[in-house]
């Protein structure tokens, strides 16, 4: 093998787009015990990418670690599926029909950024009969995407803007966007009666304030508060998040009709997703009948089996090992008929696991053979079900993610907002699809999960064409979009930082590169 060489390619991405990055990734890339191709020396391996570009070549190695890296948008939220290739390179033809192929593997991001310490390691395939080694993925965050940053501000001598009293005020942030437009993205809380104010220490994504763009203008104004809401202008400056993060000292005066001092910022970095566990729960319905949400189509999906998919193929990338416990609820259990609100769809009620998401859908069709679906619609079990399991793992080390699917009306609606508000201080997420016609008490879910919006209606999500694939993407990519920030809310909220940067991975052997 004179030289090796790797592609990736970006395949079958989210139809969806215009959204903001989440953040950035790199993804380093290694072999180990590819295929020797050559006759008197070892393979050259590369990696390609459409969308990406291509590795370096490397020579006369079975096992490269290329030292060029794929930089990626990264979604929690959708499904990003990539390919990676390895070819031996024998010639500087670019035309891959003319070196030998190594191998192939499929996978998605989201496998790889929820792997322990981020590291993904599969076999090649490709070649029938042969093995052909295997690959190791590794993604890194690039820093400044997904740091929150924590500051207070105070200002002396302002202006007195009362005529009976002192000023009452308070500050608005605004980020620059790129046609030259600010965009508000926070206010702080307002200080009563005094020209000296302090203000409570705030915390804020990095993104949120110049979208990772450290040099890009921040403008901050101050108003003096009125009841009225005509909140009288006091002034204003424009600093970066790059001089922000000076910290307290006289570059961080910033001058208005007295001094506003600002006080300090610090930076917390996004914590990594630990153990993410996604439980899934079915109702009531005759499956046998074509009119039923729960008939099993021959020739594609139903309403619950594309929310189920849709939400728990993200999810599951993000599970260390792929088993996931699945409850029904609503309905008559064998062999005395008895109803039940929280049952394992598998049938195993000392081990209600399923392996991945086609081990959750083999058990939810199933179910419907044995089980006589009936009312009530109660959704406190399941939510304080899961509630238990989250509120016995505090240290930041699991994280639950409940996604419940249903067709009917709230019949415990009282004990069901208490459960969600209790769930709330918990290291987990609810996400509650309604799927057909039947109506929801939406907003009063809503309201009770402090300011988080775990319903939403799948009608809302359906692609008027019928393209069930850009239904489930579009519903996916919303209901696990502030996934992320409520996880990251729940570790602040406990001081738990993030887990410390693994030690870097150390190649079997010192590479030797020669780009072409």
């Amino acid at each position: 093998m004179d030289k090796v060489e790797a592609t990736a390619t970006v395949r079958d991405l989210d139809p969806i787009s215009g959204s903001i990055p989440a953040t950035k990734v790199e993804i380093t890339v290694s072999c180990r015990n590819l295929l020797d191709r050559d006759t008197f020396s070892k393979s050259d391996p590369c990696k390609f990418g459409r969308s990406f570009g291509r590795t370096e070549v490397i020579d006369n190695t079975l096992n490269p670690d290329f030292v060029r890296k794929y930089i990626l948008d990264y979604f929690f939220e959708e499904k990003q599926n990539l390919r990676f290739d390895v070819y031996d390179i024998d010639s500087k033809s670019p035309d891959l029909a003319k070196h030998d192929f190594l191998g192939q593997v499929h996978c998605t991001l989201g496998e790889i950024v929820g792997s322990p310490a981020s590291r993904l390691e599969k076999p090649l395939g490709g070649i029938p009969g042969k093995k052909c080694g295997t690959i190791i993925l590794s993604a890194e965050e690039l820093g400044n995407c997904r740091d929150y940053a924590t500051m207070q501000f105070c200002a002396n001598k302002l202006d007195k803007k009362d005529f009976f009293g002192k000023s009452d005020p308070f500050m608005v942030f605004y980020r620059s966007n790129e046609d030259g437009t600010f965009t508000i993205c926070h206010k702080t809380e307002v200080v009563k009666s005094t020209l000296n104010p302090v203000w409570q220490p705030f915390s804020i994504p990095v993104r949120a304030l110049c979208n990772g763009d450290y040099e890009r203008t921040i403008k901050v104004e101050i108003y003096d508060w009125d009841r009225d809401g005509s909140h009288d202008f006091i002034g204003e400056f424009t600093t970066s998040y790059k001089e922000l993060c000076r910290g307290q000292s006289q570059l961080n005066v910033y001058e208005l009709s007295g001094p506003l001092l600002f006080f300090s910022v610090t930076s917390l970095s996004v914590c990594r997703f630990a153990s993410l566990t996604l439980t899934s729960f079915v109702l009531k319905g005759n499956p046998s009948q074509s009119t039923s949400l729960h008939y099993m189509n021959p020739y594609q999906m139903n309403a619950y089996a594309m929310a189920l998919k849709a939400v728990g193929e993200i999810i599951q990338d993000y599970d260390s090992d792929k088993m996931f416990p699945a409850l029904g609820f609503g309905a008559k259990l064998p062999p005395d008929g008895r109803v039940s609100h929280e049952f394992p769809l598998n049938g195993n009620v000392d081990n209600p696991y399923c392996n991945g998401m086609e081990g959750i859908l083999e058990a939810y069709h199933q179910s419907l053979k044995t089980v006589q679906l009936y009312g009530p619609t109660n959704f406190a079990p399941v939510v304080n079900h899961v509630a238990r399991y989250a509120a016995a793992v505090q240290d930041g080390s699991q994280y639950f993610v409940l996604l419940i699917i249903t067709d009917g009306v709230i019949s415990d609606m009282a004990q069901t907002k208490e459960a969600i508000v209790n769930a709330a201080k918990l290291p987990m997420s609810i996400i509650i699809v309604g799927v057909g016609q039947a109506e929801f008490d939406g907003e009063n879910i809503n309201r009770s999960s402090l300011e988080r919006k775990p319903f939403v209606p799948f009608r809302d999500y359906m692609d008027r064409t019928g393209n069930h694939v850009l239904s489930m993407a579009r519903l996916a990519k919303d209901v696990l979009a502030e996934i992320p920030d409520q996880l990251i809310s729940y570790m602040k909220s406990r001081a738990i930082k993030p887990n410390p940067v693994p030690p870097a991975y150390s190649p079997c052997e010192s590479p030797q590169t020669n780009p072409v």
